[in-house]
Order: structure tokens, then C-alpha cells, then sequence
């Protein structure tokens, strides 16, 4: 099956395939679907190890094993749901993913599915020990256009790392330009031995319900720009609390994403703020069913 998800609009959104009875998939044989996909991730279903789990959850990008990744789940979450048929109330899964098990809910709203985890990991800092300089030309901007009020670069991860870079506005966001071979340099490598990504966003939105605007780029076999990315706002929570220090309580957050790739989506950041920290955080967010079928494997 293919979803668009953090959208309620078909070709909207994030892309994501889902490859339902995959317990016959080797490793390599995962990749190289995912790789024909060619979609940000793919995502394969298979039998759970732990009993409580729903279903056992592997996230391939074309190049690599994720251990999380937000739309994946947000969208698997909603295809399972659909798949049961699970209209008339809430739909609470566990997915076995790399990172843990990861509790969600999937809720139909006026024809519309929306699907929401709880963070499987809070957000932690890490050290970014990178000149705001350098970070400017990797962007293709000038090094005052980047930082609005108290907000700075910041590097943060969720169970993925991320590389926030706050900009003055909208057109500023509309100019980034990603030069690989800068930042590929600047040593912010991952666990899994890929490159931590820029996340750029501004607090100038298109949309009126929406908080901020975001933009996430991809290095490595050429740059790629990601039209939602899930667990970069499980990260970028962190940034948000550090910076904004929202009071006590629920906080609700949504980040607009993929406006310059002409696939528009919407997610939605949740926040439990106790003693200004975060004691827990959801993502959620729409999905729609696009296609479906047979792979010939």
C-alpha cells in the first residue's frame, strides 16, 4: 500500500510504502524494495517478537535501516486501523520498532484518519560545536538571516539527530540551498553512520493554524528534501521547550512542512510540560490511502 501521510489530501504530504506479511523478507531483500520504492522510507510488516506488540515494524530509507522514523509510524498506525476496520471508536496499537515499542492511537474524524504516537524517546541535546558561519554557507544564506529572537542553531534527537537552524522568515526559508560537500564536513554524524540532517524553520507560517515552518534536507547520494519528517519535530520538541519555555501543562504545536516541494503537510506536536520539562510529547497527523497492490517478489 502507498500513503500519503501528514496530509488529508491525496499527492500531498509524505509518500510512505507499506509491504503488509513480511516475515519471508530477508534484510537485503527489504532493502532492495525499498530502494525500487525509492520513497523516503518504506516500511515492512512482520510478526512481533513481544507478544503486547500489534506488529513488528522495520523502517528502510532506499540506502538504510531507520530504528524510528514519524510518518512510517503515523502511517502504518493508520493502515493497520484500516485494515480492521476500526471506525466506530479509538484504534490503541503497539508497533515493534527498532528503537522499542511505540504505543499509538488512531482515531476517524468526519472521513478523515488521524493517527498520533507517543514518543518512544524525549528529546536530548547534543553538542553542536559548529560556527553559525559555517552553517550559513552550507545553506547557501547569509550567517544574520539565521537566528529570530532567542532562537539558535541547536542539535537535538528523538531516537534520530537533527540539526534545528532557525531563520529570520519565509523567504529566507524559500532560498536554502543545501551545498552536501559543506555539510558533510562539518562532523555531525549518526549512530547509524549517515549524516544528522538540517532542519530549517522560521516562526512566519503560509498557514494561519500552523506555528512554525519547517524545512528538512538530506545529504549523502545527492540532496533530497523530506515533505514531513516526524521524528525531526519529536527532536525539534526539545528545541521548542529550550527556547519558548511554554508554561506548565499540555502545549499543542503545528509545524507546516513541504510548502516549497508542492506537498503540503501538517503535524501536530504535543507537549506535557511539568517543572519546565518535558515529562512526555505526540506526534500526530492525517493520512490518506493512495494505491495499493501485489509486489512480484
Amino acid at each position: 500500500m502507498i500513503y500519503g501521510v501528514f496530509t488529508d489530501t491525496a499527492l500531498a504530504g509524505n509518500p510512505l510504502a507499506i509491504v503488509f506479511d513480511a516475515d519471508d523478507l530477508d534484510d537485503r531483500a527489504m532493502q532492495a524494495i525499498a530502494r525500487e520504492f525509492n520513497f523516503s522510507e518504506t516500511v515492512f510488516l512482520t510478526q512481533p517478537a513481544n507478544p503486547v506488540a500489534t506488529a513488528g515494524v522495520r523502517i528502510f530509507t532506499p540506502d538504510y535501516e531507520l530504528p524510528f522514523a514519524g510518518h512510517p509510524t503515523v502511517g502504518t498506525a493508520i493502515a493497520i486501523a484500516q485494515q480492521r476496520g476500526s471506525k466506530e471508536q479509538a484504534a490503541l496499537l503497539v508497533l515493534e520498532e527498532k528503537v522499542g515499542l511505540v504505543r499509538c492511537a488512531v482515531s476517524f474524524r468526519g472521513e478523515q484518519w488521524f493517527g498520533e504516537f507517543d514518543l518512544p524517546r524525549l528529546p536530548e541535546q547534543l553538542s553542536l560545536q559548529v560556527e553559525t558561519e559555517t552553517i550559513a554557507a552550507a545553506l547557501g544564506i547569509e550567517p544574520h538571516e539565521i537566528g529570530f529572537e532567542n532562537h539558535q542553531p541547536s542539535y537535538w534527537t528523538a531516537g534520530n539527530e537533527f540539526v534545528f537552524i532557525p531563520v529570520s522568515g519565509l523567504d529566507v526559508a524559500a532560498r536554502i540551498r543545501l551545498d552536501p560537500h559543506i555539510w558533510d564536513n562539518l562532523g555531525l554524524v549518526r549512530a547509524s553512520g549517515s549524516v544528522a540532517s538540517p532542519y530549517v524553520y522560521c516562526r512566519e507560517t503560509v498557514r494561519h493554524d500552523c506555528n512554525f515552518h519547517s524545512r528538512m534536507m538530506v545529504s549523502g547520494n545527492g540532496v533530497y528534501e523530506d515533505p514531513a519528517t516526524g521524528s525531526a519535530a519529536a527532536a525539534f520538541a526539545g528545541a521548542i521547550n529550550q527556547f519558548d519555555k511554554p508554561v506548565d501543562g499540555p502545549c499543542q504545536i503545528w509545524i507546516e512542512q513541504g510548502v516549497e516541494m508542492n506537498r503540503p503537510s501538517s503535524i501536530r506536536l504535543e507537549m506535557d510540560i511539568e517543572a519546565g520539562a518535558i515529562s512526555a510529547a505526540r506526534i500526530g497527523g492525517h493520512a490518506v490511502k493512495v494505491a495499493e497492490g501485489t509486489l512480484a517478489v
